[in-house]
């Protein structure tokens, strides 16, 4: 058991790396195996299948017996001629047992329905688990946004901020009005703010994902790292269907629950049965020692468990019909993250195939031409906005298209779409 503990103890500590002098970094695999190790909700939802495990326990159990005893007539006074005779000649004493004898496999429908609860549950936590994994991806990628926004938001800024140096300096020696020094000192100020949202969304970004890790499984001053950029996935849109009617653990569940309610429709029918007491009775009255048995059993006239069974029978139509419409919902969500994936992806590379580089050829030219003289300041400012604004749409863009890429994923059912 302490050898036990030990393992587990250590395994977080290896799911991150730290860097020396810095904090602990997770990647995005690392982040999905903490959080399904350590995540509190999916922890919760697992205990449901212990105890649908205990509930199996009780299901197996067998009908206690029942110990009945008497001694009737006792004296309230001395009788005459002893008590030891009256005890033996004048009172009655009886113990016996009995025991109720299950029919129809009450034992054995119960136990089954148990165990079908059981695996039912166990691919509905497959499917909790399945959600997470999306949940912690999309928080993942909201950081690395957050982390790629940051790095421009400061980039810019120390860009920004050369421009200042170079026209204050302009304006104190004449080179430039006074109203234009203080536009760009104006516009300054956008980028200081561009810099502190940029702070505060990675903060936020980082805290939500801690939630979904486990929040004790990581340090406060915890970091993420991985590729930030477009990765091509393959997509057959047959193929991905096929393979989340294979994989889905939400729809397994579906299936299992036509089997559980099949099995509790025979569990209905079962306990329609009437089932047998049979006693055993040693009873000592005036001085003889007799034995009784008895037999009974009720009788199914009014009562045959018709309304269970009836229910139980709708129960089955009930997990039929919830079986089909999940499969319509798993092959619905393949083709909607098929569709998200496909046009988040046609346009990222409308900025790969050179919007992006136009906009900052665009901006270096009229950064040159105004420092020297060759452009009006307004027009410099609205290269500067152009670009922030390109370059940051551009970072969404690509959050949209990987956070619809683990949407597909999560419909599929898998973390590889090969």
């Amino acid at each position: 058991m302490k050898l036990r503990c030990a393992i587990l103890c250590f395994v977080p500590a290896c799911l991150f790396a730290q860097t020396p002098g810095g904090p602990v970094t997770i990647t995005l695999d690392d982040a999905i195996q903490m959080a399904i190790q350590h995540n509190h909700s999916l922890l919760a939802a697992r205990t449901q299948i212990q105890q649908d495990q205990a509930l199996e326990i009780t299901a197996a159990l067998r009908p206690n017996p029942t110990l009945f005893t008497d001694w009737e007539y006792l004296p309230l006074t001395s009788p005459s001629g002893g008590v030891g005779s009256y005890l033996q000649n004048s009172t009655e004493g009886d113990i016996g047992m009995s025991y109720l004898f299950e029919r129809g496999g009450k034992r054995e429908r119960r136990i089954q329905a148990a165990k079908d609860v059981t695996t039912q549950q166990r691919s509905l936590t497959d499917d909790n688990e399945r959600t997470l994994t999306f949940q912690v991806a999309t928080l993942f990628i909201n950081v690395q946004l957050a982390q790629s926004t940051l790095e421009l938001a400061q980039k810019d800024l120390a860009s920004f901020h050369k421009t200042t140096d170079i026209s204050e300096h302009e304006y104190k020696v004449g080179g430039i009005a006074e109203n234009d020094y203080l536009k760009i000192k104006v516009q300054l100020v956008q980028f200081e703010n561009d810099l502190q949202q940029a702070i505060m969304a990675k903060a936020q970004a980082l805290s939500d994902l801690r939630q979904q890790l486990g929040y004790e499984s990581v340090p406060a001053d915890y970091d993420v790292t991985g590729p930030f950029e477009y990765q091509p996935v393959p997509l057959n849109i047959d193929e991905l269907k096929a393979k989340a009617l294979q994989n889905r653990p939400d729809l397994r569940a579906a299936v299992q629950g036509v089997t559980a309610a099949d099995s509790g429709y025979e569990l209905a029918k079962a306990n329609g049965k009437q089932d047998p007491t049979v006693s055993g009775n040693y009873s000592h009255t005036g001085g003889l020692s007799t034995f009784t048995f008895s037999l009974s059993v009720p009788l199914p006239i009014f009562d045959r468990n018709q309304g269970e069974i009836a229910r139980t029978r709708y129960v089955i139509n009930q997990a039929q019909e919830q079986k089909t419409f999940t499969e319509g919902q798993a092959l619905t969500d393949v083709r909607d993250a098929y569709e998200g994936v496909v046009a988040n992806e046609r346009i990222l590379k409308v900025y790969l195939s050179g919007t992006l580089e136009a906009a900052t050829r665009s901006r270096d030219i009229d950064d040159y031409a105004y420092h020297h003289g060759g452009e009006a300041l307004l027009d410099f400012l609205d290269a500067e906005r152009t670009y922030r604004a390109t370059q940051l749409a551009y970072r969404q863009t690509l959050a949209t298209y990987l956070q619809a890429v683990e949407q597909l994923k999560e419909a599929v059912g898998s973390r590889s779409l090969n």
